[in-house]
């Protein structure tokens, strides 16, 4: 599955945790990945990620992010990726539960 191959990388390359989910004690900073769709054409898939980068402040947040976003770029270096394009990244901040966070969306093609 490559969400668990994006996952073991950037646990290997970010200098804190990520999650497919929310848990009970999160901690202060941290990465929720999610993949929002996917698709197959003539054997080579695609797939669409949504990475939120959560930190105490918005820019810390934001500080986050880019370290994220450059660690996905260098992740076309694993033999299962072929390809890491930069959708759309922004300001997401949690409005209902008042975090701070970025949001950052990759459309990566991948074997």
């Amino acid at each position: 599955m490559i969400e668990i191959v994006i996952k073991k990388y950037l646990d290997g390359h970010l200098s804190v945790p990520s999650f497919f989910e929310h848990e009970i004690n999160m901690p202060k900073e941290f990465v929720i990945l999610e993949k929002t769709r996917g698709a197959k054409k003539n054997h080579a898939k695609t797939a669409t990620f949504a990475f939120q980068s959560y930190s105490t402040s918005m820019q810390k947040a934001a500080e986050l992010n880019e370290k994220l976003k450059q660690v996905i770029e260098n992740m076309v270096e694993l033999n299962e990726i072929s390809g890491i394009h930069l959708n759309s990244d922004y300001n997401f901040t949690d409005t209902e539960t008042k975090k701070y966070r970025y949001q950052a969306v990759f459309d990566i093609n991948y074997f």
